[in-house]
């Protein structure tokens, strides 16, 4: 589900841009438990690709990169065999900063690819996205790059 909210800022990974475009959000399940009964239950919460307040990781951009370069474990097999690119991923920062829903966007290979969300599932929290004051889950893309 998509709603307009109001003008804001857009996540773009590597950075940001400010459009003038209202703000979005959709609807995204997550998994809150078994009950008694060993069903499972799920809410329905928001999460949003537009806001106020980019959410930031502890430190900046900078801090992030050297964050991923200096956890990024270059699986063997991919290096000797020369593969190499950048894994675009999408995660969602979540109102009390934690990560959760790391996707892959774009791969390159799969072990590069699992590689690029180990290190993601491993990052500290992060300052949250805000809207008119309120941290709200926020969608952000970033890439993960792999060179020799």
């Amino acid at each position: 589900m998509i709603r307009p909210i109001h003008k804001t800022l857009l996540i773009l990974g590597l950075g940001a841009a400010i459009y003038s475009t209202p703000a979005l959000s959709q609807t995204c399940r997550v998994n809150i438990g078994t009950n008694q009964t060993g069903c499972i239950s799920y809410i329905e919460v928001y999460e949003y690709d537009y806001v106020t307040e980019k959410p930031s990781f502890p430190g900046g951009d900078s801090s992030l990169m050297k964050f991923i370069n200096q956890h990024r474990e270059y699986p063997r097999a991919a290096y000797e065999r020369g593969i190499q690119g950048r894994v675009t991923c999408s995660f969602v920062v979540n109102a009390d900063g934690s990560i959760s829903h790391i996707s892959i966007i774009r791969g390159v290979e799969a072990s590069l690819n699992k590689e690029a969300i180990r290190i993601l599932s491993t990052m500290p929290e992060w300052q949250p996205g805000k809207i008119d004051g309120k941290n709200v889950p926020t969608r952000v893309i970033w890439s993960v790059p792999f060179r020799k």
